[in-house]
């Protein structure tokens, strides 16, 4: 069976898309410091979080989380923690020459790790597939096909707005490239904004 009110879900999906939360803050921050091509492993990170937090929470520890809250409250934690790390890893990376497209010899791995850990010590991520993303699922019919098509759509959406967030970076990186400190500094000041947004906003 089809999953319930589809397209209000696609709506829904959209909107968070296109909000500028911590991953899209990443990919932004990796395409100016390294190239769009290069934080292509980012939004892989990303996306394989999602999947994996989709896969836990409504087949494994949905109920779990629901009834010990103070754990979303350690992996907010952990979360910020390791967005101000990159912050600071950002700002000091050894800056070559932008021009020919990238710095250092980040690997793919690092890049895919990055995008995994932010997406996945997300608790607004959990939150949202232990709430708003089951509650598109009949649980008391062929639940997993219904799964399958949500969590097909959700990866899909949120690979492209990565990209387009990316892509637009890439066009601003152009205007930057003259200084381009700049970009470490504009890039670890929004991750550390991020950062105290969440540990200001989120409560649990």
């Amino acid at each position: 069976m089809f999953p319930n009110d589809f397209f209000i879900f696609l709506q829904i999906i959209l909107f968070l898309f296109i909000t500028p939360g911590a991953p899209r803050v990443l990919i932004v921050s990796h395409t100016l410091n390294y190239n769009l091509k290069r934080s292509v492993w980012t939004a892989f990170g990303d996306i394989s979080a999602n999947i994996c937090q989709g896969i836990l929470v409504v087949f494994v520890i949905g109920t779990f989380l629901k009834d010990n809250p103070e754990i979303l409250n350690y992996l907010k934690w952990v979360g910020i923690l390791y967005i101000a790390y990159l912050a600071y890893d950002t700002y000091t990376a050894k800056i070559k020459s932008i021009k020919f497209g990238f710095k250092d010899s980040k690997s793919r791995f690092s890049f895919f790790k990055d995008g995994f850990l932010v997406a996945g010590l997300s608790p607004k991520a959990i939150i949202f597939f232990g709430t708003i993303f089951t509650s598109f699922i009949d649980f008391s019919i062929n639940y997993i096909f219904q799964f399958v098509i949500l969590m097909s759509t959700y990866v899909v959406l949120d690979f492209l707005t990565l990209m387009i967030y990316g892509l637009a970076a890439e066009k601003v990186s152009v205007w930057l490239k003259g200084n381009p400190k700049i970009l470490n500094t504009i890039s670890a000041c929004v991750l550390i904004i991020i950062a105290i947004y969440i540990a200001v906003t989120q409560s649990f």
